[in-house]
């Protein structure tokens, strides 16, 4: 039986589970352009459109990485990253922020907060996966 090259692990050292990406974001088109993109790159994807909405998925799910928008309804990013990095139970999650927002002080303050990497909008695919991938690398 042969499996797909995503069940693979980096080494090629036998089938693993996809990792798990949680999407925390409120614009739908930006939700649906990662959700393919993952996929197609053989992430398991979950999305939330609020902060509390995120954090409860990020709690149930536990996560490889989490992509987080900053400017969203109920709970901000910046609100959402504090609350997750936390959590003794949560605090090792990888937390990849995305926003408009790209001013130094703006970057300074999700990375200061626990943000693995800060991704400014509008963003490419290739710099998207390879935030993903550099987060996910000291757990390969």
């Amino acid at each position: 039986m042969e499996c797909g090259a995503a069940e693979y692990n980096r080494r090629g050292l036998g089938v693993m589970s996809k990792e798990r990406v949680v999407i925390v974001e409120d614009e739908p088109h930006i939700v649906l352009s990662l959700e393919f993109l993952l996929r197609r790159e053989g992430y398991e994807v979950a999305s939330a459109a609020d902060g509390e909405e995120g954090l409860a998925l990020v709690k149930r799910l536990r996560p490889d990485v989490v992509l987080l928008d900053i400017m969203m309804p109920k709970r901000n990013g910046y609100q959402l990253c504090q609350a997750i990095k936390s959590d003794p139970d949560l605090t090792s999650i990888p937390i990849i922020m995305l926003s408009a927002k790209g001013q130094e002080v703006e970057i300074l303050k999700g990375l200061e907060l626990g943000a693995a990497a800060y991704v400014t909008k509008p963003f490419g695919n290739a710099e998207v996966l390879e935030a993903i991938r550099a987060a996910l690398e000291p757990r390969a």
